[in-house]
This record gives structure tokens, C-alpha cells and sequence, in this order.
């Protein structure tokens, strides 16, 4: 005998009882539904992320940015893309957006992306994500890409970004002017063809010093009247002359038979240092630093090369590579033989002040190198039958200027570009 339970218990059919189970699935799937925007949040900030930490109005922090491509330089027309992070911090009032837009070396706007990306989906032409939807201390990231337009004349762009509403701007607190309204997140060399006669490398005689130097960062001994110079650092990508905003420099050379001397002045408007003052071994290049490549060999087959860097706090990264590049362990190092030290003594003068708002001239270099600690070196100190390679690099957050330009062919480490150090004999004494 089978029995059944029958449903007039419940006081209504089992089929409606089965459609209102059916819908209270669907509405708490549906709510456990991510949104657009919560598909935008992230955790945490990646590694090599550039920290920005601008707040606009009180209420909108512009956590930090990262190019992830090209990781050099990029071609006109070619293709960038960068990501964005935001934080709010506060109330936005509603009508406020985000923009962005592609400057020049002019200042001049060559492309506006403030449709592009998912955080700055519109419908109608109104946003769908305004930072007034936001969750307050919530990480959002803002992804964007472009392509560099083929008509760009200048070797440098950059990429800035803002909060606005109409003619009205959300600023950064203690900055003025067109600056308190935007923020710089990228700025991108652009390989430029290089011009006719830059592909060879260039030639110094070193001369010996006539008389002591102390190394104060001054260059004001008499020895240094009669160094060579090695002339104005170009692009480090086209071989071109570096225009007014990108950093310039110029180095003296000298030696005697105890050391190799370098007084390097760097053009810089924004001096930045940030590194803590006994940290061994900093990354320099991720700020301002100045950076010396040597290959005591001469003939530029990257094999055992020194690398040795000095930021504006008088700080030093100094190692020696097996060869190009190499060893190398990403993305935080070592790189190269970090245990080395060049034992170099150093000096650095400010024009300017560092870590601020305020606009500055630049910083000079001196700094003196023993022939002893060259290692691997064939013969120290050199003679006049002699030939080392050796660039020199103004360096800030991955841009740079060069005394002889990469051109393309591989990154700061490339020997085969390298400038060509001959060195001047003693003078022989007279009869």
C-alpha cells in the first residue's frame, strides 16, 4: 500500500509553493550578484606601483599609477597602457568625474581619455560610476590605454588626470595655479627616429689632475678648470638635445694614479629623494639618482662591467655584472653583484630642495672612484694606450639623459653604446 502526504495541509498547492521557493533563489542570486563597479575593487595595490598619494578636494586619493606597457620607450603610435588607483576618502558631491588627458612637452593637450575604461563607463553621456557612488576606502582601479598619436613631435609626453564637474575642479591641497587641479600619473619617452650623426659614440681624452681635489661637491679646486668635459647629455633614446623640460646634464672627468674623478651636474626642476638615509644598496633609478657604466675592457661585450649610481641625498647602489644584465633576480633585486663596493668617496650639493612642491634647478655630483677597486680590470690605473667604455646617465623615475645615446638598442646596460675614455699621458718634464 502506497500512501501519499497531501498538500491540502498547507492550505495551498504544492506548485505555488514551488514557484515562490524558485523566485526567493533567483532574488538572492541575483543579489549575491556582483556589480560592475564591485568588479573594480582590488585588495591591495601591485608591486611596482608608482605612489602618487594626491587627495583632490579632501575627498578623492589618487593612490598611485603603473605603466604596464611599453616598459621603455614608446614609438608614435604606439600603444600605452596604464592603470589608475582610487580611493575615496570622503563625500563627493554628485556631478563629478574623473578626467585624463595626454600633454606634450608643451603643455599642449594631444588626446582627452575621459571615456576610456571600465571605471568611466557612460550611458548617455553621463557616467555610470561617478566617485560619488563609490564606497568610501574602497581601492578601486581605473584602467586605461592609448594610442600616441603619429603626428607627436616631442621626446617626452605625460599623462595627467583630475576630479571635475562642469568648469569646477577638485584641487590638491598646497598646490596653486593649473597644477592644484591635476596630477601628473606617467610620464613616457617617445622614441623618436634619431637624427643623422648620432649613431656614432663619443670619444673623451681624460686628463690628469694637475693639483689635489676634495671631494666637497663644489668643482671649485683648480683642478677641475682643466678637466674634460664631455658636453651636454642628450635623449637617451634619439641622440637629440634635451628640451627645457626634461633633465639635462654635463660631466668633468679626471685622474691620477689613485683613483678616477667625476663632477657631474644634473638640470633638474623637481628634486626628489625619499630613500632612508643608511639604506645600503637603494634604487636609486626609481627616483634621482645619477648613474656611471663602466667597462674596463673597452670593447663593449658587457662582460664584467661596474654599475655605480648617487641620488641627491648622497646615497649609493654600486655592483658589478658578469654580463649583460646579468645575474639579475626580479623584480627586487640583487642586481648584478650587490657585495661589491666601489669604495668611492662622494659629495652632493642641492640647488634646490628636495621632496617639494617648490621648483629647483638641479644638484651636482663629486665623487672619485680607486683604480683598486676595478677588479676585474686588465690593467689600473690606465695609460694612454688604454681604452675604457663608459656612460653616464641623469636619471629620474625611469627617464634619463645620456653622454652617449642608447638609440633603441637595449636598455641603460648596453656596452656597444657606451662613450670611449682615452687617457691623456703624464707630461714629460722639461729638459
Amino acid at each position: 500500500m502506497v500512501t501519499t502526504k497531501s498538500s491540502a495541509h498547507f492550505g495551498a498547492p504544492s506548485s505555488l509553493w514551488g514557484a515562490a521557493l524558485f523566485c526567493l533563489l533567483c532574488a538572492s542570486a541575483c543579489a549575491r550578484k556582483p556589480s560592475e563597479l564591485d568588479k573594480l575593487e582590488v585588495a591591495t595595490t601591485p608591486p611596482g606601483l608608482s605612489r602618487l598619494d594626491q587627495v583632490f578636494g579632501g575627498a578623492l586619493e589618487l593612490v598611485g599609477a603603473q605603466v604596464v606597457s611599453p616598459v621603455q620607450a614608446v614609438k608614435p603610435g604606439g600603444r600605452v597602457e596604464l592603470k589608475l588607483y582610487w580611493r575615496k576618502v570622503g563625500d563627493v558631491p554628485s556631478g563629478y568625474r574623473l578626467f585624463t588627458h595626454v600633454l606634450d612637452e608643451a603643455g599642449e593637450r594631444i588626446l582627452n581619455l575621459d571615456a576610456t575604461g571600465a571605471l568611466r563607463r557612460s550611458q548617455l553621456g553621463e557616467p555610470l560610476y561617478p566617485p560619488s557612488v563609490w564606497e568610501e576606502g574602497k581601492l578601486y582601479v581605473d584602467e586605461l590605454s592609448f594610442f600616441v598619436p603619429t603626428t607627436v613631435r616631442t621626446d617626452t609626453i605625460r599623462v595627467a588626470c583630475g576630479v571635475y564637474r562642469g568648469s569646477d575642479r577638485l584641487t590638491i591641497a598646497g598646490r596653486t595655479g593649473a597644477e592644484a587641479a591635476r596630477a601628473t600619473v606617467a610620464k613616457l619617452s617617445v622614441a623618436q627616429p634619431p637624427l643623422p650623426g648620432t649613431t656614432t659614440t663619443p670619444v673623451l681624452w681624460v686628463q690628469r689632475s694637475r693639483s689635489p681635489i676634495r671631494i666637497d661637491g663644489k668643482l671649485d679646486e683648480d683642478a677641475w678648470q682643466h678637466a674634460s668635459l664631455t658636453g651636454p647629455f642628450v635623449n637617451v633614446t634619439t641622440g637629440r638635445p634635451v628640451t627645457g623640460s626634461e633633465l639635462g646634464g654635463r660631466a668633468k672627468l679626471l685622474y691620477d694614479d689613485s683613483a678616477l674623478f667625476l663632477g657631474i651636474e644634473v638640470v633638474d626642476e623637481d628634486l626628489r629623494g625619499g630613500f632612508p638615509p643608511n639604506e645600503p644598496d637603494p634604487h636609486l633609478w626609481s627616483k634621482d639618482a645619477v648613474e656611471i657604466m663602466i667597462d674596463p675592457d673597452g670593447d663593449g661585450d658587457n662582460l664584467d662591467y661596474y654599475e655605480v649610481q648617487i641620488g641627491p641625498q648622497n646615497l649609493v647602489f654600486d655592483s658589478v655584472f658578469d654580463a649583460y644584465n646579468q645575474p639579475r633576480v626580479e623584480p627586487n633585486g640583487p642586481f648584478g653583484h650587490q657585495e661589491w663596493s666601489s669604495k668611492l668617496t662622494s659629495a652632493v650639493t642641492l640647488r634646490g630642495t628636495l621632496d617639494d612642491d617648490e621648483e629647483d634647478e638641479g644638484y651636482t655630483v663629486e665623487l672619485s672612484i680607486p683604480w683598486s677597486s676595478f677588479n676585474r680590470a686588465k690593467r689600473t690605473p690606465p695609460t694612454s694606450v688604454d681604452t675604457w667604455r663608459m656612460n653616464l646617465y641623469a636619471m629620474q623615475s625611469g627617464s634619463a639623459s645620456a653622454w652617449s645615446p642608447i638609440l633603441g638598442q637595449g636598455n641603460f646596460h648596453k656596452a656597444s653604446r657606451f662613450g670611449r675614455l682615452r687617457f691623456a699621458a703624464r707630461p714629460r718634464a722639461t729638459p
